[in-house]
């Protein structure tokens, strides 16, 4: 029997000398052929076993992104362990929250972190990864006799766990199958049409979705390589382009590039796609980055839920504000959050989808389950959308941001629109805080765009602007300015913090 992720990711890679990854300017990346990389694979997948992991079990790993870092994940699959990724910014306190929650047989934590994790786990189950010390994972595998065959698992046995934010209360681990991951890959290998010529420039983090399952996933399967960056950095992705096809990134790494100079239609002519996901892009940045380089941005949206369920096409209409059509074998619905019932094309709805790429259910909690995965095999997202004719899909907003005022719904992406197309406007979040009258009001936090005239902007301004065009009770009653928004590791606007801060201001 064989083991369904890892067989069919590194399919490709068992023969030849391939790279999976190439150089960068830091050295963070050496010469590793596709045989060395398995080998450490291997070694990993053994020093785990020695340390009692078994099929099911869980690792849980907060380390710095690396090569190293990646072999884990995959030494995980081989083992049949579950992976469980942490934000490498977790404090103390939420890594405590998710080792008791999850009861890893393992976990893996960068040298610098070693005491907090003996703090946390049996010091039997704490190893570190990177520098040389005692419990160091490479120097075990350093030593250690490659693992020989993958351990067998089947295709709804778990993969990973991946921890939700935890915006709304306490932090959901979304359990993911060997089945999710690599049906989503092969989904996206064939939508974006990669093949082993692509050069990925892979400037994201590995604790996330995004990163790791999209970007890492996809690159293994198709057979190309990965210029594997630490971070974003202006300088270091100017550097790579010119060796690259491929860029997946957040919005802010759209943003940044085009605020260089040296970004030029040149220095991109040679790139085949720029995809954008994990929050979502202004229609400005659209623009601007089609007449900066003549290429337009792919934007999709997913989920730690799901990975992908919508994409703008590769050949065809690439929509500023959508998130493009269903991929194929995903369908997707949009009911009335009161009802349940279906609503109408171009209506607002609560957005559901179904398909190889819905997750199995949240860890230990199955009545949170229950209640947001339904028995017909359709997923609650939470995310509000309108649908249109040719299928594309709009998001709106989170069925939890929705504002109620007065009895009326006022979804906050149609005034952020508004707003943002306000001469002096960089970004705008608007949220709902409570009102002894109203239930709730209608509050803007607004960013001024520092590069136009924005010293003559002002409440009042934005306000008459808004007048005109904006029912009377989707106005705000406030606004805030501020030198940026609150936004997590990806990019997403936290409106949890903002209604935080600004709660008790009307």
């Amino acid at each position: 029997m064989s083991n369904h992720l890892f067989d069919a990711l590194l399919a490709g890679r068992r023969q030849g000398n391939g790279q999976l990854f190439s150089p960068t300017p830091d050295s963070a990346n050496r010469p590793l052929s596709d045989s060395d990389f398995l080998d450490l694979v291997c070694r990993v997948s053994s020093v785990l076993q020695s340390h009692g992991v078994k099929a099911g079990d869980r690792v849980a790993v907060q380390v710095p992104k690396s090569i190293e870092a990646l072999a884990l994940y995959l030494a995980c699959v081989r083992v049949g362990a579950v992976f469980l990724p942490l934000n490498t910014a977790y404090t103390e306190s939420e890594v405590a929250y998710f080792v008791e929650d999850a009861r890893p047989q393992v976990l893996v934590v960068d040298v610098t972190r070693q005491a907090m994790g003996a703090r946390l786990v049996q010091s039997s189950g704490v190893l570190t990864l990177g520098a040389e010390s005692d419990g160091s994972l490479l120097t075990e595998a350093s030593a250690a006799a490659p693992l020989d065959k993958a351990v067998a698992r089947h295709a709804d046995d778990l993969a990973a766990i991946l921890y939700t934010s935890g915006t709304t209360g306490r932090s959901k681990g979304a359990m993911l199958t060997h089945a999710n991951l690599l049906s989503n890959a092969q989904t996206l290998c064939t939508a974006w049409q990669f093949t082993p010529a692509d050069v990925l420039l892979h400037a994201l983090p590995i604790f996330h979705t995004h990163g790791l399952f999209v970007a890492c996933n996809v690159m293994m399967l198709c057979g190309g390589r990965m210029i594997f960056q630490p971070g974003f950095s202006t300088d270091a992705v100017l550097w790579a382009l010119p060796e690259a096809t491929v860029l997946m990134g957040v919005p802010t790494f759209y943003t940044r590039l085009l605020a260089d100079d040296r970004f030029t239609r040149e220095a991109a002519a040679h790139m085949r796609l720029f995809i954008s996901g994990s929050a979502p892009l202004l229609a400005d940045t659209h623009k601007a980055f089609e007449q900066r380089t003549g290429q337009r941005i792919l934007e999709r949206y997913g989920m730690t839920e799901t990975n992908m369920n919508t994409s703008n096409p590769y050949d065809g209409d690439r929509r500023a504000g959508t998130v493009g059509p269903a991929l194929p074998g995903v369908e997707l619905k949009l009911v009335n959050p009161e009802s349940g019932q279906r609503v109408a094309t171009g209506e607002v709805g609560v957005l559901q989808v179904r398909g190889p790429n819905v997750f199995a259910g949240y860890w230990q909690m199955p009545d949170k389950t229950a209640e947001e995965l339904l028995p017909d095999g359709f997923f609650i997202t939470g995310d509000l959308a309108t649908i249109d004719e040719q299928g594309y899909v709009t998001i709106v907003g989170r069925s939890k941001d929705l504002i109620i005022a007065g009895g009326y719904n006022i979804y906050p992406k149609e005034l952020e629109l508004l707003i943002d197309a306000v001469p002096g406007v960089l970004e705008s979040a608007v949220i709902g805080v409570p009102h002894a009258d109203f239930g709730e009001s209608v509050v803007a936090v607004v960013v001024k765009d520092e590069s136009t005239s924005a010293s003559a902007l002002t409440d009042d301004l934005i306000l008459e602007q808004l007048a005109g065009t904006l029912a009377k009770f989707k106005q705000p009653r406030q606004v805030h300015f501020v030198d940026q928004l609150p936004r997590n590791a990806m990019g997403k606007v936290q409106k949890k913090a903002l209604r935080e801060t600004y709660g008790e201001a009307v």
